[in-house]
């Protein structure tokens, strides 16, 4: 049986008050709230962002989202007050890392190499 799509998920402590960051983070409130502890995000090349709460398992997760435009991504961040983190470039791809209030790490990666996903 051939996967169709992948999902990525994020724990957090407290879906409540996660989700204004993650709205803020993506610019626009979730696409699905499939259940009351479950928040969900579509994008337009497929995949699906997938935030909880599972206090337990907060903090634990990493996830990297594929953008076209790293610079525009970090202009908005900034415009979000998010703090960045780590930036690297390689001929492949560029990155920026950023962590959510719950402790997860999150990249926003930009391919240069044409044969990386994106």
């Amino acid at each position: 049986m051939p996967i169709r799509n992948a999902l990525a998920s994020l724990a957090v402590t407290d879906l409540d008050s996660a989700l204004p960051w993650y709205e803020r983070l993506l610019g626009r409130s979730a696409d699905s709230r499939p259940m009351a502890e479950v928040a969900e995000w579509k994008f337009e090349g497929g995949g699906w962002l997938q935030v909880y709460q599972r206090p337990k398992r907060a903090g634990l997760g990493s996830v990297t989202l594929a953008v076209t435009d790293l610079d525009e991504q970090e202009r908005h961040l900034q415009e979000c007050d998010i703090v960045i983190g780590e930036k690297s470039e390689s001929p492949k791809v560029k990155t920026l890392m950023i962590t959510d209030p719950a402790g997860n790490h999150i990249a926003f990666a930009q391919a240069i190499d044409p044969g990386i996903a994106q």
